[in-house]
């Protein structure tokens, strides 16, 4: 199991979720937990996936995402766990 820490914030526009699970679930990337909010018309979403199982390599996943949220008007951003885990301990 390779987990990854997926963000995705930007201005609240139709379909942001439904284009990012699309594109994890065309890669075979398992999302296993999800939070999302709305904040005064600014979306904020934060996904912990599993990408074991998928053949694409990590940094190819990781432009394309980038490139997605480009296309959407968000930013999206990825951490593999462990340095995620590493940078948010106190």
């Amino acid at each position: 199991m390779k987990k990854t820490i997926i963000t995705v914030v930007g201005k609240d526009t139709v379909g942001i979720i439904a284009k990012v699970c699309t594109y994890l679930a065309e890669n075979n990337v398992n999302v296993e937990d999800i939070s999302q909010t709305i904040v005064q018309g600014y979306f904020n979403m934060m996904m912990i996936v599993d990408t074991g199982g998928s053949s694409k390599p990590y940094q190819e996943m990781v432009a394309e995402l980038e490139k997605l949220g480009d296309e959407i008007g968000v930013k999206i951003r990825c951490q593999h766990e462990d340095i995620f885990t590493k940078m948010h301990r106190i």
